[in-house]
């Protein structure tokens, strides 16, 4: 056996912040100007004209690095210079000369406008203005209060304990500035009677007394959400356009936040009723504060304007009508909505996302039409009167697309599971304009990583096809014997398994442990997004199956016919989140099956969690269907080795839910382990290196039964706050 030091080194240089040095030229971030684009790769900067159908340096490296003492790691191009952070101050290198002046600061928490002109930010409760060049600041309003303030989250996403650690008073405000930046649009949001939520910090900063953090955090069933008055201001005039509408429903994240607000002219914005079962788009128009509903829809179950809970919507204004996403007829599918309703798309297929539109037509990807694997996304293209369908893309590969802010082209990187990147600039019609990376993945093998296996299965109802993907130990050999660790993510509002060869966040947790010596599948069970609305509705109302856990379970077993290097007598599970109730769920409903456990930041009692979590996917409140949620009624079915671990000052998933899952697993006599990481929120940021090595260590013991090893420490890991705010 490969020495379990070696195991851990390679596992920890598969984990995200490390797994992107050893892909070269695996991933493309355009950042568009009015149809051109600059991206970094490899260290270097390059700018791409594609109507040129030129990829050149953005300037001169050496230079640059020669003017600066090094290379930045981030940029922004504009004009015939190069605007960079260093040395905590602004500058700007001219690259005519490369010459270095310095710019008017800017907070870490300012919203800059399109034009470069104006910051917008928060002061206390309200909001306020900043002249980028003379410094001069202007209030937009004062008369916000600690219940009623403006461009701000609810206190429940508001990630306040984040927001402490990065040693900020609170995050950037929540607001849209307009294309032509003379307005700006954000909401006064109204907490009042909204019920606390309480989080003790046992080990504050500096010692001394414990303390106590106090927040509004509303739970299903509550009677009062928070809600949100659409505010308008002209940046020339600072005067305020409030919205003549009932304020909205803001359960959790603002629409602003979530991509459901946007400027088209005027203001148009998603609005959902508290069951999700009415959908409406409204237009607020920024001069009178008139709104008015463009199209509304309703159903038995949640209607949505797109499948992925974070995803953007693909719903869109263009001069004929509205071009509208319906599950309907229960697939996802594009109507538009003019002189009169016409339906663009049919088939037993889903549209996923909304690219681009003008007189030639509607583009847009969509999934299911590859025969072999419904997930996989084609750029496809529709005539406005539904006619003259056509796949721009037309392969097995998936295509994650960046539309050019001008509509002109798209960058198209196009991988599979086990298929590296191959990033272009293409077309409308499909042709290849410009080719900008192949990904190399020399690395990334050097480390004994394989190719995951793309597997297809069936569902516990044996007529159900499901797909995951499995990950092969390294060093493997098909006649040996490998412990199982299913990795669930059980959504509802989004999938365990990407389409691409990057895995995404939870991929890379599962190929890190893979590198230990396990076996590890990931699977989109029933309940979860991504195909018909049937196929996402076996969630609803039935929270308790975990995505279906059964269907992990029958999966298990049908691979393991196969594959006899299975072992099924050593099964683990392992999640975070929405994972780590499906971990302990798992082995609360199937203790024969799954053995060993690390269930992380859990939710673990839906009564007990967000309003708009439970509501959004068990249904308004029903004290007995949210008891079936709630992992704690049935501890005393515990069986396995069972590791619970919790941020102390998680502010999403609180602590209590897992304690309260203690509480009872000791009120029936039950064994586990359990970490409380003080000073931690959810993700565990700045505490990821001590989890992830205290999960590997769990795991290993008592699944592989071998010792970790003694001394291993993982190096902490960077956190980058752009991922956040920009």
């Amino acid at each position: 056996m490969t020495d379990m030091s070696d195991r851990y080194r390679t596992a920890e240089l598969l984990l995200g912040h490390n797994r992107d040095t050893l892909v070269r030229g695996g991933k493309v971030r355009p950042v568009w100007d009015q149809g051109r684009f600059w991206y970094r790769s490899g260290g270097r900067f390059h700018l791409v004209d594609p109507a040129a159908r030129t990829k050149v340096p953005a300037f001169d490296h050496d230079r640059l690095a020669a003017a600066l003492g090094g290379l930045p790691t981030s940029i922004s191009l504009v004009d015939g210079a190069v605007d960079l952070d260093a040395d905590g101050k602004r500058r700007r290198c001219e690259l005519d000369t490369y010459t270095l002046t310095e710019l008017p600061p800017r907070g870490p928490l300012d919203v800059v406008s399109p034009d470069g002109r104006y910051a917008a930010f928060r002061k206390g409760h309200d909001l306020w203005l900043r002249e980028l060049e003379t410094g001069l600041e202007h209030p937009l309003t004062t008369d916000g209060t600690e219940e009623r303030g403006y461009g701000v989250n609810p206190d429940s996403a508001a990630m306040r304990t984040l927001a402490r650690r990065l040693g900020l008073p609170y995050l950037p405000p929540v607001m849209l500035w307009s294309p032509d930046s003379r307005r700006l649009v954000t909401h006064r949001l109204d907490q009042r009677g909204v019920l606390p939520m309480h989080l003790i910090e046992s080990a504050p900063a500096g010692g001394g007394r414990p303390v106590l953090h106090t927040y509004r955090y509303p739970l299903p069933g509550d009677e009062v959400l928070p809600r949100g008055e659409l505010v308008v201001f002209d940046v020339a005039t600072r005067t305020a356009v409030r919205a003549k509408a009932e304020p909205i429903l803001i359960p959790y994240l603002s629409p602003i936040s979530l991509g459901r607000l946007w400027w088209d002219g005027a203001v148009h914005y998603l609005e959902q009723s508290r069951d999700l079962r009415t959908l409406r788009l409204r237009r607020l128009d920024p001069d009178t504060g008139e709104v008015r509903t463009l199209v509304v829809e309703s159903g038995t179950t949640r209607v949505e304007a797109t499948q992925q809970f974070a995803h953007r919507p693909i719903v869109k204004v263009i001069p004929e009508g509205v071009l509208w996403y319906s599950q309907r007829d229960g697939w996802g599918h594009l109507y538009l909505y003019g002189e009169r309703l016409v339906r663009l798309t049919a088939g037993e297929w889903s549209v996923t996302d909304l690219l681009h539109a003008d007189a030639s037509g509607v583009y847009f990807t969509a999934a299911g039409l590859v025969p072999h694997d419904p997930y996989l996304r084609q750029v496809c293209r529709v005539a406005l009167d539904g006619t003259g369908f056509t796949r721009i893309t037309d392969d097995d590969l998936d295509h994650a697309v960046s539309v050019a802010d001008d509509g002109s082209c798209f960058v198209d990187s196009a991988s599979a599971v086990g298929v590296p990147p191959v990033v272009t600039v293409r077309g409308w019609d499909g042709e290849v304009l410009v080719e900008l990376e192949r990904a190399d993945i020399a690395g990334l093998l050097e480390t004994g990583w394989r190719p995951p296996e793309r597997v297809r299965v069936k569902a516990a109802d044996g007529k159900t096809d499901l797909y995951g993907v499995l990950y092969l130990p390294h060093d493997f050999d098909p006649a040996a014997s490998y412990p199982v660790i299913d990795h669930p993510y059980p959504g509802p509002q989004m999938n365990r398994v990407q389409p691409t060869f990057d895995p995404g966040m939870y991929g890379y947790d599962a190929e890190a442990v893979a590198a230990l010596g396990f076996a590890v599948l990931a699977l989109d069970g029933r309940g979860t997004p991504g195909r018909s609305k049937d196929f996402h509705d076996a969630s609803y109302g039935a929270l308790e199956s975990a995505g279906h856990l059964e269907d992990h379970v029958a999966a298990l077993r049908q691979l393991a016919a196969t594959r006899p290097w299975l072992d099924l007598e050593r099964v683990g599970v392992f999640g975070r989140s929405g994972g780590g109730f499906a971990t302990v769920r798992a082995m609360l409903d199937h203790p024969d099956v799954f053995k060993v456990g690390v269930a992380e930041c859990g939710n673990h009692d839906q009564r007990l969690y967000h309003a708009l979590w439970g509501e959004s996917y068990q249904g308004p409140y029903d004290a007995e269907a949210y008891a079936r949620a709630a992992n704690p009624e049935f501890a005393d079915r515990l069986r396995g080795r069972l590791l619970l671990v919790h941020g102390e000052l998680d502010d999403n998933v609180t602590p209590h839910l897992t304690m309260r899952l203690v509480e009872r697993l000791i009120a029936t006599d039950r064994d586990f382990d359990l970490l409380i990481v003080p000073g931690a929120e959810h993700a565990f940021i700045g505490f990821e290196h001590y989890v992830i090595r205290r999960r590997w260590d769990y795991l290993v013991r008592h699944l592989l039964g071998v010792t970790p090893p003694a001394g291993y420490r993982l190096a902490p890991i960077p956190f980058d706050p752009s991922t956040l705010f920009g």
